[in-house]
């Protein structure tokens, strides 16, 4: 979407704090013994809270209300009986709904006792993304989203996971801009408009450069023994830097 009145703003702040408090209080709670599915119903009841729905289970009818991964899962992980262990790695995905406006974001961690590796893996991917929201403004190519991405991954002995791209937001989950590609493409001459609403979403690996879907028609894992971090935020263009939306700094 693209931002109309102060009230867009204001309705998607609402919504990025939900999801961005969904989040924190999921990784407080992530311990050792607990399953995936008693983690997504703490999620789950954030999100009742404050009168949010969950995204992927309004649209697409999802088996939980938010995505969680483990290890060698990328993305799209389904909440169920498997129990975390200490030293797996994380990813929490929320997406929802509120008042008829969509936020997205997305973190990845490490639970204790910590690996080295893993948590830089972690820690880069966060100052990637960053990197990358921080270079972003009105009248910028849209295709330098995946210039930074490939470079910094490249600066970081990394790979970057090609078929999982940033994307439009707003009024629905998924809007125009659509595909914003995370690795270079001098073909893409979109440009940035002020106001425009999207995420994004860098997805680093250690390995592997593209994620496979699994049985289960949801999850996408890597087909090797790497591991693969991703962080997302939900920001609004501006013409100087992006507004990032989904943060619990302001408060509600």
């Amino acid at each position: 979407m693209t931002i109309d009145s102060p009230n867009d703003i204001e309705g998607l702040k609402r919504i990025g704090y939900v999801v961005a408090r969904t989040i924190e209080e999921m990784k407080k709670h992530a311990k050792p013994g607990m399953t995936t599915r008693e983690l997504d119903a703490i999620g789950d009841s954030v999100l009742s809270k404050y009168g949010a729905t969950a995204a992927p289970r309004k649209l697409y009818r999802f088996p939980g209300a938010t995505c969680i991964s483990l290890n060698r899962e990328v993305a799209h992980g389904i909440p169920g009986k498997r129990k975390l262990k200490g030293g797996d790695l994380i990813n929490i995905d929320v997406s929802a709904e509120l008042d008829g406006y969509y936020a997205d974001t997305g973190h990845s961690f490490q639970i204790p006792p910590y690996e080295e590796r893993i948590v830089k893996l972690c820690d880069y991917t966060h100052r990637t993304m960053m990197q990358v929201i921080s270079q972003l403004r009105a009248g910028v190519k849209l295709n330098l989203v995946g210039k930074i991405i490939q470079a910094e991954a490249r600066k970081g002995g990394y790979r970057v996971i090609q078929n999982l791209c940033s994307h439009g937001i707003g009024r629905a989950l998924h809007e125009e801009p659509d595909q914003i590609l995370p690795v270079f493409d001098p073909t893409d001459r979109r440009v940035l408009k002020e106001g425009q609403v999207l995420t994004i979403e860098p997805f680093l690996s250690t390995g592997a450069n593209f994620a496979v879907e699994q049985a289960d028609g949801w999850t996408l894992s890597v087909p090797d023994q790497s591991y693969a971090a991703q962080h997302e935020h939900t920001i609004i263009i501006t013409k100087k830097e992006p507004i990032i939306v989904t943060t619990t700094a302001a408060g509600f």
